[in-house]
């Protein structure tokens, strides 16, 4: 794989992670903002000062925020192994993320936040451009 998609991998990883250090603002009062915007963009929700004041949802979406960094910073940390493995390692991480795909953006639909199944159809994207460009999910013959 090339320095380009080595790159934009990389780029990607940390919008993954930004979007989670984003979701685990809501875990207090005082830096739920960026969080509450989020929801507002993503599910056209009308978010109020109260609207993560319940604590369930303040767990559920700080704790989302806390696994999704966590998701990020793992396949970042992961990426020369994943380099070195090569496809079986690359198709791998791919069913991983189809895995998520399929179940977040249905529950997005379902729950009425059908906006985020369209921003994580463009992360799957963002992802597989660089992997169908580099060849690095075909096996080496």
């Amino acid at each position: 794989m090339s320095g380009l998609w080595k790159t934009w991998i990389t780029l990607w990883c940390w919008g993954v992670i930004l979007f989670g250090a984003v979701l685990a603002t809501a875990g207090l009062p005082a830096t739920e903002g960026m969080a509450g915007l989020a929801f507002s963009v993503i599910g056209g929700a009308d978010v109020g000062p109260s609207y993560f004041d319940p604590p369930g949802m303040r767990f559920s979406v700080a704790l989302m925020g806390a696994v999704t960094l966590g998701w990020g910073f793992t396949i970042l940390f992961l990426l020369p192994a994943i380099h070195a493995a090569g496809a079986p390692a690359w198709r791998g991480l791919v069913a991983a993320m189809m895995i998520w795909f399929v179940i977040d953006s249905a529950f997005s639909v379902m729950t009425g936040f059908a906006l985020n199944a369209v921003s994580n159809t463009v992360l799957v994207i963002l992802l597989l451009i660089p992997l169908l460009a580099s060849g690095a999910l075909k096996s080496a013959r």
